[in-house]
């Protein structure tokens, strides 16, 4: 069974910097689309980051652009959020997934085949 593990997540202040995780299993995700998402208390859950692997092509969220990286190794079947300049806004629990097929743009959640058990990430001011 393909399973997805996050982590990275923790507590920073304003400003600080995370780099949150995600490890595929039971599946070589090459050629498919992951995505990063979080959600916080009491609000949907929104798109973050989106990376399709066949040709790393990356896609943002307009609240993240040029502060959240996501990046691949294929070697490790990982996907990566680097996260810089974090706000109190960006605390959340982050989750990735993968959409089995190719993506060409950022993608709604309901777009993923596969979740995984999310990793919280707390910003303090």
């Amino acid at each position: 069974a393909v399973q997805l593990v996050e982590s990275g997540g923790g507590s920073v202040q304003t400003g600080g910097s995370l780099r949150l995780s995600c490890a595929v299993s039971g599946y070589t995700y090459s050629g498919n689309c992951m995505g990063w998402f979080r959600q916080a208390p009491g609000k949907e859950r929104e798109g973050v980051a989106t990376i399709f692997t066949g040709y790393g092509s990356a896609y943002y969220h307009g609240s993240v652009k040029g502060r959240f990286t996501i990046s691949q190794d294929n070697a490790k079947n990982t996907v990566y959020l680097q996260m810089n300049s974090l706000k109190p806004e960006d605390t959340a629990m982050y989750y990735c997934a993968i959409r089995y097929g190719a993506c060409w743009s950022a993608l709604p959640p309901n777009s993923y085949n596969t979740w995984g058990q999310g990793t919280q990430v707390t910003v303090s001011s």
